[in-house]
């Protein structure tokens, strides 16, 4: 559950915490941001605009002397076409709205980081700045401001939902006030041509975001099978190795002592059978688990997890019982332990008995004769095991592939924060040393 809770977590901070940008996207956005703000101010300082009808409140209006007018075909000037113009001045811009008029455009510095954030900055803004006495100008470069964080709330917002709601209710907050400009017929095409451009350019980018989600999503799920294989080696590993190594070596005895003493024949034969069972079992622990979402549990099917003996995986509790095996195959072992038990993990519990095990194998196949010492210490902060033998003649010959034990163990210890050396002991044999870190509670 803590997992589960710690992979939401991190899914949720990813969704907040945009990918880093570059430096050229910061360069344009900064730009763009300067430009749309400088572009808004220079429209609303120009208080002075020419167009046809009566002047807006609070404005005046001054006519134009009309053009030459139309000559009619008779000669006659046709007075129906005359059209009226009308200069209209506004009334001084004020501190407030100068500094509106910078807000509309000033958050596209941060569209692509915080869009939705940045889309509603722009549109309180915008309503905000329409309050007063604003040119025909300063609206044009304002509704293009509130295209752009429209644009940017659709493409770079992780939340769709919030995006879509966020983008129809500013539609409806344009309307209503309104905010739209009166445009020129020869602009219309722009506008047409401008969301046709935002929108393809949209479907576009989702493609490639779609692409690189599923390429992340093969390369993860390659990841997780290569740790499990991993995983699942050394399992085997540590299970098969040592048992069948002391099988081994009881069998030889027994062969050696078949004929001059059956009795120590039979003994050791009896210890060859308990660490076959012992293997076994544990074999079908580590099976189960790797194959438990493959049975049903349906009728007339099997439930593998109901089918073998799911025991707890072995700890420091049973290295007693991991000595007596080994002392049983003819290997003296000593065992110490110093200091009061914490309350350990399972897998560093695990992987400390791993240790020991990996070093009693190596020690029953490359060390006749040898003597060894485990020791195991409850330190402040850190658990320590050390598995150190005197020396000896090998029984087995060296095998391709030597030494996966102790990169698996490495692996294992490195989960939890741990440390393995592994080499001659200062009075010659060989050592392992194993260091795990343990929260003191």
């Amino acid at each position: 559950m803590i997992e589960a809770a710690v992979r939401r977590a991190r899914a949720a901070r990813a969704a907040w915490l945009r990918p880093r940008l570059s430096r050229w996207a910061w360069v344009f956005d900064a730009l763009l941001a300067l430009a749309l703000a400088v572009a808004t101010v220079a429209g609303d300082l120009n208080r002075s605009y020419v167009d046809i009808g009566e002047p807006p409140p609070g404005g005046t209006g001054i006519p134009l002397p009309p053009p030459p007018p139309p000559v009619g075909s008779a000669g006659v000037p046709n007075s129906a076409q005359f059209v009226p113009f009308l200069q209209h001045t506004l009334p001084p811009v004020e501190p407030w709205e100068l500094l509106a008029a910078v807000l509309t455009a000033a958050p596209l510095l941060l569209r692509r980081r915080f869009p939705l954030t940045v889309y509603w900055a722009v549109m309180g803004a915008t309503v905000l700045f329409h309050q007063g006495q604003v040119a025909q100008d300063a609206t044009t470069v304002v509704f293009a401001s509130g295209l752009v964080a429209a644009y940017s709330a659709a493409m770079h917002s992780p939340h769709r939902i919030a995006a879509v709601l966020s983008v129809l209710a500013g539609m409806v907050l344009t309307a209503a006030f309104p905010l739209i400009p009166k445009v020129d017929g020869g602009v219309v095409p722009v506008l047409v041509l401008l969301p046709a451009g935002f929108a393809a350019h949209g479907l576009h980018r989702w493609r490639e975001r779609l692409r690189i989600l599923r390429e992340g999503q093969r390369e993860q799920l390659r990841r997780a099978v290569e740790q499990e294989r991993a995983r699942i080696a050394r399992e085997l590993h540590d299970v098969v190795t040592h048992h069948v190594s002391m099988m081994t070596i009881q069998a030889g005895a027994a062969r050696k002592v078949l004929d001059a003493s059956p009795d120590q024949a039979r003994e050791a034969m009896r210890a060859v059978e308990a660490a076959g069972r012992t293997a076994m079992s544990e074999l079908r622990h580590v099976m189960g688990l790797l194959t438990m979402s493959e049975g049903g549990t349906g009728d007339g099917g099997s439930d593998p997890a109901r089918d073998v003996d799911l025991a707890p995986q072995p700890g420091l509790d049973r290295l007693e019982e991991l000595a007596g095996r080994v002392r049983e195959s003819g290997v003296p072992v000593h065992l110490a332990i110093r200091g009061s038990r914490p309350d350990l993990a399972p897998g560093a519990d695990l992987a400390a008995y791993r240790v020991v095990q990996e070093g009693l194998t190596n020690a029953i196949r490359h060390a006749a004769g040898a003597r060894v010492s485990v020791t195991v210490e409850y330190a402040p902060g850190e658990l320590r095991v050390e598995v150190a033998d005197t020396g000896g003649v090998p029984r087995t010959p060296a095998t391709p592939g030597g030494g996966r034990g102790l990169v698996g163990l490495r692996e294992r210890l490195a989960m939890y924060g741990g440390t393995l050396r592994a080499g001659r002991g200062p009075r010659g044999g060989y050592r392992l040393r194993a260091v795990i870190p343990v929260e003191e509670t």
